[in-house]
């Protein structure tokens, strides 16, 4: 029976299972996979159970189901999603060779990936564990840049946990999404350049870096901070640019996000209090997206707005740039966040 017959037989089932390739399998423990397999057995044309979790496979199995795989017989069930997703998240440029994972689901497997990189990151940032979240964003890019319509799956993932990873990975997928949306056109001719676009990206996710420099009781404070606590907290964007070399991230792309984020068109911002023109394109998106994704987060002393009225308020806010602002307010419409 053929793959695409295969495919009809499992889309008949409401999608209960999905195939998974050579390359999914090779991942797994050799002898104990983590979750449950299952073969296409063509004398009765179903899906049928072929190993347990819990059980061990023996050499003879092990070599039966690498053929059984490479012939598309092998499938996982849906109802395993959560230990799939948990599982490739830890080698993420699997995403890029298994087709038969669907936009949310890869939308999940990078959520969880990113998110636990940025932890990571941010737990220590220095240019060894800097290498292993730089990989994972390459993934990312590599999978945005053939269709950066793919974002918009990416940009309702946001969550409302309070956290500085949290809010990395929802500015990185927020921003993006936004981005796409504005430079639309020029995806579409093939105008955005790889390695810019890699950079900008780089420059959402760690446009906070400089937080990390930050005394631990003032990240995890649970009331408002006074004013001696926002003068430490208002260095972070200069923290964060002296950083940059030791990680050998000295692009513009990236500098621009780290060290504008906090300026605003009408000069009212810092640290420098730039406006206007002066104010480059990638620093009023990441600002922008930055804001948006403070406001719609829960925070020890006060509750996230929704996302509708965080875009209304930033729309009527005449210090960030007004298109963007617009955009992002139609973004988040037609995504529905709640």
């Amino acid at each position: 029976m053929s793959t695409s017959m295969k495919h009809d037989i499992s889309d008949g089932l409401n999608e209960e299972y999905y195939q998974i390739n050579p390359d999914i399998l090779g991942s797994f423990n050799k002898f104990r996979p983590p979750l449950n397999i299952y073969r296409f057995d063509e004398d009765v044309a179903r899906i049928i159970p072929y190993y347990k979790v819990g059980g061990r496979l023996s050499n003879e199995q092990i070599e039966e189901l690498q053929q059984l795989t490479k012939e598309g017989d092998i499938f996982v069930s849906r109802d395993d999603h959560p230990v799939y997703v948990k599982h490739i998240s830890y080698q993420l440029d699997l995403v890029l060779v298994d087709k038969n994972l669907k936009e949310r689901e890869i939308a999940d497997i990078c959520t969880q990936a990113l998110t636990r990189k940025c932890k990571e990151f941010f737990e220590q940032p220095v240019p060894a564990v800097f290498e292993s979240f730089w990989t994972d964003l390459m993934v990312l890019t590599e999978y945005l840049i053939h269709d950066i319509h793919r974002s918009r799956a990416l940009a309702r993932r946001i969550s409302k946990e309070h956290g500085l990873e949290h809010h990395a990975v929802n500015c990185g997928f927020v921003g993006l999404a936004l981005y796409g949306q504005l430079k639309e056109n020029d995806f579409k001719e093939g105008g955005v350049k790889r390695q810019s676009f890699d950079r900008f990206a780089a420059g959402l996710f760690l446009h906070d870096l400089g937080m990390t420099k930050l005394p631990a009781f003032i990240m995890q404070k649970d009331k408002p901070l006074n004013t001696d606590e926002r003068q430490k907290v208002n260095q972070h964007t200069n923290h964060g640019y002296s950083m940059l070399a030791k990680l050998d991230l000295k692009y513009p792309e990236v500098e621009q996000c780290v060290q504008q984020h906090h300026e605003r068109i009408n000069g009212t911002g810092y640290p420098q209090k730039i406006s206007g023109d002066a104010l480059s394109y990638n620093g009023r998106l990441c600002g922008l997206v930055d804001s948006f994704c403070a406001m719609i987060a829960n925070r020890p002393y006060r509750q996230a707005m929704s996302p509708d009225e965080a875009a209304n308020k930033l729309l009527s806010d005449k210090a960030y740039d007004q298109n963007m602002s617009g955009v992002l307010r139609a973004l988040v419409s037609s995504l529905k966040l709640k």
